[in-house]
């Protein structure tokens, strides 16, 4: 399996024939020509930095054969589309080309109680080689590889984001959600959140571009 980083929240990853994207949003200037590849789009939820519905909307009328996955809300926002829109929940289990894809967690972490909290869903792909997490720290209850890690934003904690690898267990963490952070606060995280840090996980931070393999 092949994961590209793109900036902010949003992940390409390809396996075999099939490609998907991971919460193409506003925050992603490439978000279009990865989902332009793409036979699926999987959205976590329906912050604008995370779903760019004017984007995906467009993808839809362009690529007949797209299927988008996303929340109740999102779903809404899209239209059936002929049924290639799925609104998905907690404990679905789908199948998107050659990769199996299980979703999990509810809601969006807590940024202030005046703030409602939208739904918000994960994603373990191929029985837990990759978790996106979305705007959430919700441990799925199942082995975890390579887990993408949020590390900054307005609901974002250092201290909560290390009990988080740490209820994981992941073997390797990698950055996403990072465009509030300087490279500096990127270091600093790394070094806080890292192998020789608080979790004694490797973190990666990836910049936007960069494919590895997983």
């Amino acid at each position: 399996m092949k994961l590209t980083k793109h900036a902010h929240a949003c992940v390409t990853v390809e396996k075999g024939d099939t490609r998907l994207v991971i919460d193409p949003g506003t925050f992603t200037p490439d978000a279009a020509e990865a989902v332009a590849q793409a036979q699926a789009v999987l959205i976590t939820h329906e912050h604008f930095d995370h779903f760019d519905e004017k984007l995906v909307a467009a993808a839809l009328a362009a690529q007949p054969e797209l299927q988008v996955y996303g929340t109740t809300a999102v779903a809404a926002a899209l239209g059936s589309n002929g049924g290639r829109v799925h609104a998905v929940a907690a404990g679905d289990a789908l199948t998107v080309g050659s990769l199996t894809v299980g979703v999990h967690g509810h809601r969006h972490a807590l940024i202030h109680a005046d703030i409602p909290c939208p739904d918000n869903v994960g994603y373990l792909l191929d029985d837990g080689a990759l978790y996106h997490p979305g705007d959430a720290y919700f441990a799925p209850d199942a082995p975890v590889r390579t887990l993408l890690l949020p590390t900054s934003g307005p609901w974002t904690k250092l201290g909560e984001a290390a009990d988080y690898v740490r209820a994981v267990k992941p073997e390797r963490v990698i950055q996403i959600h990072e465009l509030m952070l300087s490279d500096l606060g990127q270091q600093s995280t790394a070094r806080i959140l890292g192998e020789q840090g608080l979790t004694g996980t490797p973190l990666d931070l990836l910049a936007p571009g960069t494919s590895v393999q997983l």
